[in-house]
């Protein structure tokens, strides 16, 4: 029996793999080719020119993939552009988020207003608030 290093999950081993470190889930899966593909561009300059040169040709031949994107997944668009703004605002202002700088906002009126975090962070998520009035 082996843990997967990805799920956590006891599974048995697979004879036929070599030290094997993840079950066959296709997430686990994904998982593992992941971290060998940043293994291998961290590792073999060869391996990097490759993709880089791979990536431009799909480029060239899919110029139009993202604003197609963008035009199918407009929360993706939104979520882009609001956390773009945030970092726009940290690059201009360069402080660090600080115990006395959030001062309370004047002049909210009803409506949706996303929340995104000072500090970047690849985890970090958006956040959607809804004013309600009280009373």
């Amino acid at each position: 029996m082996i843990r997967c290093v990805h799920c956590g999950r006891l599974v048995p081993a697979n004879s036929r793999v070599k030290n094997q470190r993840y079950c066959g889930a296709k997430e686990c899966q994904r998982a593992r080719k992941s971290k060998w593909q940043r293994d291998k561009m961290a590792a073999d300059p060869d391996y990097r020119v490759n993709q880089r040169a791979a990536q431009r040709k799909w480029i060239e031949k899919s110029p139009d993939y993202w604003r197609k994107y963008r035009a199918r997944n407009p929360r993706y668009s939104m979520r882009n552009r609001l956390k773009q703004r945030g970092r726009d605002i940290e690059r201009r202002h360069g402080d660090l988020a600080k115990m006395d700088a959030s001062k309370a906002p004047s002049g909210l009126t009803l409506g949706e207003y996303y929340l995104w975090p000072r500090l970047a962070k690849m985890d970090a998520s958006l956040q959607k608030v809804l004013l309600i009035p009280t009373g």
